[in-house]
């Protein structure tokens, strides 16, 4: 699928125009920091007004010619558009410009391309990609005629540009079915977690929140993390200890961003069901960023589309270091925790965060004394393996009394393998 398209570079001028026909504006600053997040180096940057995006180039012809000028003073070498451009439209502006022309879709696509690197992440990019290309594949073959007839120049029965459209519906199919491979695998894990009741987490949140961050402070991992926009493609799943729940699986995710691209949230469905399949959500939150209320409105619209909104959540609002706030929980009427201000870089809260975790996640929790025989060595060898024993006391016969605490379903699960009756244990009993 190799087009004619003019040679792309680094130094880009970036386009940005407000349009009063758009009922949600998109974010400059955070289209700089996509551009950059993809290695480009922004040496000019166009702004205006329009009531309407020119049907043809999108902008009108005197900001064509401001773009062009740009180019020419800044020796750019593409213009990028934070805005989705039609195929048509970008294929006039490349015409009129001479250099290569990226849309905001086109552009999250380059950063995904960059940042994949686990082989489901490539596949998922991939196909994200096939699909972009398939409704611009014509952009790519406007030199070429039709069919022709006569001696020399019959073809096989269909134009370049129809060959390439059947390989590309090809090679989609491929890697869907491939992706449907690893989406069932996925499935299995998750059926194996639900039948040892792990109850499962999945961070979500806003790009750039600090999620991986978090992640690797809570399970003592190396997952990359940076100060861009997408460091995180590839989900990464880890168990952590959570105190009166037991073990608990955690999930760092791709994060989302204002209109992120259908395609793209098509393409990841596979990653995104892990939050799908979650007992419980934490949703990532910059405290610090001045957009904070509306990238976390973004979140919630994408959880919607994926069918995630009705799974509950805990908010962490991170960065509170950035803004001299003290971490805390929030509450609400009857006392459940709702939001918690912590510093994932600073290590600041995370007590609190565990907590908030152990009253979401944990059930019942059974507290009692049981008394073991010298015989029951290996009940008691198994209730510290459980993390159950409060406290412990040698009994005058040579047995022990125990203090244990653990949920309900652990204990239950613990009397069953065991083949023992809870009031065989219990204190005052006989042993």
């Amino acid at each position: 699928m190799l087009f004619e398209r003019p040679d792309s570079g680094e130094r880009a001028v970036l386009v940005h125009l407000d349009l009063n026909s758009e009922d949600e504006r998109e974010d400059a600053n955070e289209f700089v920091q996509l551009v950059t997040s993809a290695g480009g180096d922004p040496v000019a940057f166009i702004t205006g007004k329009r009531q309407h995006p020119d049907s043809r180039l999108f902008v009108g012809s005197g900001k064509l010619e401001e773009i062009r000028s740009a180019l020419a003073d800044n020796d750019g070498q593409l213009v990028l558009f934070n805005h989705a451009l039609s195929p048509s439209q970008e294929r006039n502006v490349e015409q009129e410009l001479k250099c290569r022309v990226l849309d905001r879709t086109g552009l999250i696509l380059d950063i995904f391309a960059q940042r994949a690197r686990t082989h489901e992440g490539k596949l998922q990019v991939e196909l994200a990609q096939l699909e972009h290309m398939s409704t611009r594949l014509i952009r790519g073959w406007t030199h070429l005629e039709r069919q022709k007839g006569g001696i020399g120049l019959r073809g096989p029965g269909e134009t370049q540009l129809e060959t390439d459209r059947r390989l590309l519906r090809a090679r989609i199919k491929s890697i869907q079915a491939r992706l449907q491979k690893v989406r069932k695998q996925r499935d299995q894990a998750r059926r194996a977690r639900r039948r040892a009741d792990v109850p499962a987490v999945s961070l979500v949140g806003y790009t750039n929140a600090g999620k991986s961050t978090l992640f690797n402070t809570l399970t003592e991992s190396e997952v990359y993390a940076a100060d861009q926009l997408f460091a995180t493609l590839d989900p990464t799943v880890r168990r952590i200890p959570i105190t009166d729940v037991g073990p608990v699986v955690l999930a760092d995710t791709v994060g989302f961003i204002r209109h992120l691209p259908h395609k793209l949230v098509e393409a990841f469905r596979a990653t995104l069901e892990e939050a799908v399949q979650s007992d419980l959500l934490v949703h990532v939150v910059d405290a610090a960023d001045p957009e904070r209320q509306e990238n976390a409105r973004q979140v919630m619209s994408v959880l919607t589309e994926i069918g995630a909104d009705a799974i509950p959540m805990l908010e962490v609002y991170n960065k509170t270091d950035l803004m001299g706030v003290e971490p805390r929980i929030d509450r609400d009427d009857e006392g459940k925790p709702i939001r918690v201000w912590l510093s994932a870089r600073r290590q600041q809260g995370l007590q609190l965060l565990e907590q908030a975790l152990t009253e979401l996640l944990c059930a019942e929790v059974v507290e009692t004394d049981i008394r073991l025989s010298p015989k029951q060595g290996r009940l008691r060898a198994k209730l510290y393996n459980l993390n159950a024993v409060q406290n412990e006391e040698a009994d005058v016969n040579g047995g022990v009394k125990l203090h244990v605490r653990l949920p309900a379903v652990d204990w239950q699960r613990f009397l069953a393998a065991e083949s023992v009756h809870e009031e065989d244990l219990l204190l005052g009993a006989d042993a």
